[in-house]
Protein backbone atom coordinates (compact mmCIF):
# COMPACT_ATOMS: atom_id res chain seq x y z
CA UNK A 1 0.00 0.00 0.00
CA UNK A 2 1.35 3.61 -0.61
CA UNK A 3 1.93 6.18 2.08
CA UNK A 4 -0.74 8.65 2.80
CA UNK A 5 1.79 11.02 3.83
CA UNK A 6 4.74 12.62 2.74
CA UNK A 7 7.94 13.61 3.89
CA UNK A 8 7.77 16.97 5.68
CA UNK A 9 3.93 17.22 6.19
CA UNK A 10 2.74 18.26 9.44
CA UNK A 11 0.20 15.77 11.33
CA UNK A 12 -1.36 15.20 14.78
CA UNK A 13 -0.86 11.50 16.80
CA UNK A 14 -3.53 10.37 18.33
CA UNK A 15 -3.86 10.42 21.89
CA UNK A 16 -3.32 7.14 23.97
CA UNK A 17 -3.47 5.58 27.55
CA UNK A 18 -0.31 3.48 26.53
CA UNK A 19 1.80 6.25 25.30
CA UNK A 20 2.84 9.82 26.27
CA UNK A 21 2.95 12.37 23.74
CA UNK A 22 4.66 15.71 23.56
CA UNK A 23 2.09 18.65 22.78
CA UNK A 24 1.84 20.17 19.49
CA UNK A 25 2.48 18.73 15.73
CA UNK A 26 4.53 16.47 14.14
CA UNK A 27 6.50 16.19 11.13
CA UNK A 28 6.73 13.33 8.84
CA UNK A 29 10.52 12.46 8.98
CA UNK A 30 10.99 8.95 6.92
CA UNK A 31 8.72 7.14 5.26
CA UNK A 32 8.84 2.96 6.25
CA UNK A 33 8.01 0.57 3.84
CA UNK A 34 5.08 -1.78 4.93
CA UNK A 35 5.33 -4.87 7.02
CA UNK A 36 4.10 -8.60 6.29
CA UNK A 37 2.48 -8.03 9.47
CA UNK A 38 0.22 -5.27 8.54
CA UNK A 39 0.69 -3.84 4.70
CA UNK A 40 -2.41 -1.84 4.88
CA UNK A 41 -1.06 0.54 7.44
CA UNK A 42 2.66 1.41 6.23
CA UNK A 43 4.31 3.14 9.27
CA UNK A 44 6.07 6.88 9.61
CA UNK A 45 9.13 8.10 11.74
CA UNK A 46 7.66 11.70 12.86
CA UNK A 47 9.28 14.29 15.36
CA UNK A 48 7.97 16.88 17.43
CA UNK A 49 10.21 20.13 18.07
CA UNK A 50 8.96 19.55 22.04
CA UNK A 51 11.25 16.14 21.83
CA UNK A 52 14.60 15.55 21.29
CA UNK A 53 13.92 11.95 19.73
CA UNK A 54 12.03 10.61 16.72
CA UNK A 55 9.05 7.74 17.04
CA UNK A 56 7.33 5.63 14.78
CA UNK A 57 3.55 5.33 14.39
CA UNK A 58 1.39 3.70 12.14
CA UNK A 59 -0.43 5.43 9.34
CA UNK A 60 -3.97 4.52 11.24
CA UNK A 61 -2.81 6.96 14.09
CA UNK A 62 -2.01 10.01 12.31
CA UNK A 63 -4.20 13.14 10.49
CA UNK A 64 -3.00 15.34 8.65
CA UNK A 65 -3.25 19.02 10.66
CA UNK A 66 -4.92 21.33 9.84
CA UNK A 67 -3.06 24.26 11.56
CA UNK A 68 -2.43 27.50 9.69
CA UNK A 69 1.03 26.81 10.27
CA UNK A 70 1.58 23.58 8.61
Amino acid sequence: MAHKFKTGQIVELEPSVLRSLAPGHYEIRHLIPSSDRDPGDPCYRIKSTAEKHERVAPESELTLSVSVFA
